[in-house]
């Protein structure tokens, strides 16, 4: 009998130590093959390349951290990235740098409505974002009509998109918020009870737990974080577009699950999603200078994904698999 039990707790032992080192070392597979492939890859341009790419998917990524450590999902963050650019694309003109405040307020609002649906509408966050992904790029459609809306501005363009010693100024942006989500996360009640609600959403309810506010919050927290990232995808390209955003949802939850955090909630943390963030981008990267068809590259993707919930599911918590 100590035998089982000292064999099952060896074995809860390495799934834990699995789960935390594969984003790492994925990581560090990734950055060798890519190096072996290419010699271009380790130069400082191409750095630089792969942080203004990173940067928009993780401050999305940020945010949905907490949602899918809260034990849901949110498939509208490509669209509320692709509106809150349109907004501050259409008053960068007029507000310059201050068009920050628009594309942040649209990212809260539509985060927010995505929480109000889904804790007080009580539908489940797949369906509740499934339909306002659509409902938010049809807006953006409707408003640019297909034309892209251009950013003339050359204060936003330098502030958002500009590079300071060939260091891209998005970078740090993305810097602040990593600190700001890993503050919140660590260093707040709002982040305990986003780990609670994720370990066990019933037993949080009988503690007395709001569940219904931290819920809305996290979506309302990942809507704004989709603001800043649509704000700065706005100024990198120059121009907001009616495609802008378009199959980020995925390539933002891939990087969450490859940075270790399992989507049955519960357990995760900022850093793995900034090393996942990292994954995604330095692949996508590595296998365009290689000159991978971009199809394929859509299969290399998923195959990543899929073997990253493999690795790191906690199948312990799912009684069927469905």
């Amino acid at each position: 009998m100590e035998q089982q039990v000292l064999g099952k707790s060896k074995q809860g032992r390495s799934k834990i130590s699995i789960r935390e080192y594969f984003p790492i070392i994925l990581l560090l597979v990734l950055i060798l093959g890519a190096s072996i492939l290419s010699p271009r890859f380790f130069s400082f341009t191409n750095g630089m390349v792969i942080l203004q790419q990173a940067v928009v998917l993780l401050v999305a990524a940020l945010g949905m951290t907490f949602v899918i450590i809260g034990g849901s999902i949110d498939l509208s963050v490509g669209s509320i990235v692709a509106l809150a650019a349109l907004a501050a694309a259409a008053t960068s003109k007029s507000m310059g740098i201050a068009a920050i405040i628009p594309a942040m307020a649209v990212g809260l609002i539509a985060g927010w409505l995505n929480g109000i649906i889904f804790a007080k509408g009580k539908v489940p966050s797949f369906i509740v974002t499934l339909g306002t992904m659509v409902a938010y790029r049809g807006l953006v459609l409707l408003w640019t009509r297909g034309a892209p809306v251009e950013i003339t501005n050359r204060i936003f363009l330098t502030v958002f998109s500009g590079r300071t010693l060939g260091v891209p100024h998005s970078a740090f942006f993305g810097l602040v918020m990593i600190l700001l989500a890993y503050v919140i996360f660590n260093h707040t009640v709002f982040g305990r009870e986003v780990r609670a609600i994720g370990g066990g959403e019933r037993v949080s309810i009988l503690t007395g737990l709001k569940v219904d506010r931290v819920k809305i919050l996290m979506f309302t927290f990942l809507g704004f974080l989709c603001g800043i990232a649509g704000l700065l995808q706005s100024a990198r390209v120059f121009a907001a577009t009616a495609q802008l955003g378009e199959g980020l949802e995925l390539d933002v939850i891939a990087a969450v699950v490859v940075g270790g955090t399992p989507l049955t909630g519960g357990i995760g943390n900022i850093q793995g999603t900034i090393l996942g963030a990292f994954i995604i981008t330095i692949l996508s990267n590595a296998m365009n200078m290689v000159g991978v068809d971009p199809y394929i590259q859509g299969i290399v993707k998923g195959g990543v994904l899929i073997g990253a919930v493999f690795m790191t599911i906690d199948r312990s918590k799912i009684g069927i698999i469905k």
